[in-house]
Order: structure tokens, then C-alpha cells, then sequence
């Protein structure tokens, strides 16, 4: 049992020391290779400790190893400016002034739920509220609000009423409106087939957010039924 104590510590120690000559970075906001050379680190630290067969040299000497990798990795980031976009990666803009960019959005494997749980924790409830809004190389989002946006209260957060062309009808029964409701919408803004509507909102005002395959969103005001609230 002392034995597995005092092995331990040595290798706490290490890993302490290793993880603070990585630098704030490391501990801080990570890009992708230093997060799997934490998680390597992680691994080959507890090799030792659990098993008193394995010389504790090993991991003593597979995690200097890791280090000194890191340390290269770290050089040619820092360094090589076209290879450090393939290795940690670039930032992804999925907002702009068109609207929502759905390749960005499906490339980083997100769907509009993960954009709006995003959007919200930056403090903004609509599309149209920011100019710009990207993911960055570390998975860190980041928002730039629209400088000519108008203050306005509304009632109640944006629903998703319509999205990839379908319906959510969670949303349509909590409003109490049926989707010939929207489809009205949709043939006054000629839009021809429901499938061709990559999303659109609806906020407690009437202010719907809508945005088509391959072009610009349309943001507009429609008069909502007496009683409908949320």
C-alpha cells in the first residue's frame, strides 16, 4: 500500500510540473492536439500508478516523451502559419449579414438548436440580432451584435416554428397555432414549397425570422391571433 502511495506522488508531481511548463494555454482554452495530449498524459499516468509491475520509469519517461512532442506541436503552431490551421483547426463564421451559413453549420456538424443554445449564452435570443457570429478553433463561440439594431421588448424568446422544412410541433401546440397557419404565411411570401425553408421563428410580438436554402433571411411582423401568447 505504501508503495502505491509513494508512486502516486511521484507521479503527481510529474504531471504537475509537466502541466505547468505546457504553459496557461494548456490549462486554459485548448486547441484540438493539446486536448488529446492531455488526455494521453492522463492515460499513461495511471498506468503506473495502478499496476506495481510496470517500472515506474516508463511512465515517468512516456510522459517527458509526450512533453517534448508537445513542445515540437507547439513550435511548428506558433511558426507555421498554414499548417497551424490544419492542425487546431480555423474559426467557423455560421452567422453573417446573409444569415445563417448552412454549410459552416453542417461542416461542424451543428444543427440550428446548437446555434440558438450558443446564441443564448452570448446573452442575444434572435438571429437578427447579431451581424456575425462564429465558433472558434477551440469550440469557443463568439458574437458580434447588429450595430443598428433597434431596442425592442418583446413578450416572449423566439420559437422554431418551421425548420429543414418541417414543422415542430411541440412549438405549434405550445402557441396554439396550426401549421396552415404558417402555411398562409409562407404563400404570402412566396415561398412555394415548405421544404425549401431552412428555418423560421416566431417571437411573442410577431416577429418571424426566415431564412431559405441559398438565400438571405427575411426577418418580417405578422398579426398574431387575439389570445396567442407564450
Amino acid at each position: 500500500m505504501g508503495l502505491i502511495v509513494l508512486r502516486t506522488a511521484i507521479i503527481f508531481i510529474a504531471l504537475l510540473v509537466v502541466m505547468r511548463l505546457m504553459g496557461k494555454r494548456q490549462i486554459g482554452e485548448m486547441q484540438p492536439f493539446e486536448l488529446v495530449i492531455t488526455l494521453l498524459i492522463a492515460e499513461l499516468a495511471c498506468i503506473p500508478m495502478a499496476d506495481t509491475s510496470i517500472p515506474l520509469l516508463y511512465g515517468a519517461v512516456s510522459i517527458l516523451t509526450i512533453f517534448l512532442l508537445h513542445q515540437v506541436m507547439l513550435i511548428v503552431d506558433l511558426k507555421c502559419k498554414p499548417f497551424k490551421a490544419v492542425l487546431g483547426g480555423k474559426p467557423s463564421v455560421v452567422i453573417n449579414r446573409s444569415g445563417i451559413d448552412i454549410t459552416q453549420l453542417k461542416k461542424n456538424n451543428l444543427d440550428v438548436s446548437d446555434l440558438i443554445e450558443s446564441l443564448r449564452g452570448a446573452g442575444y435570443f434572435s438571429f437578427d440580432d447579431v451581424d456575425y457570429a462564429l465558433y472558434e478553433a477551440n469550440g469557443n463561440f463568439s458574437a458580434m451584435p447588429k450595430q443598428d439594431k433597434e431596442t425592442e421588448d418583446s413578450p416572449s424568446i423566439p420559437l422554431v416554428i418551421l425548420e429543414e422544412g418541417k414543422y415542430n410541433q411541440a412549438n405549434l401546440e405550445k402557441i396554439h397555432l396550426s401549421e396552415q397557419f404558417f402555411d398562409e404565411i409562407l404563400h404570402r411570401q412566396n415561398i412555394k414549397k415548405r421544404r425549401s425553408v431552412f428555418i423560421l421563428t416566431l417571437d411573442g410580438s410577431g416577429k418571424v425570422y426566415m431564412q431559405n436554402y441559398g438565400e438571405i433571411y427575411r426577418s418580417f411582423r405578422i398579426a398574431l391571433p387575439e389570445g396567442t401568447a407564450w
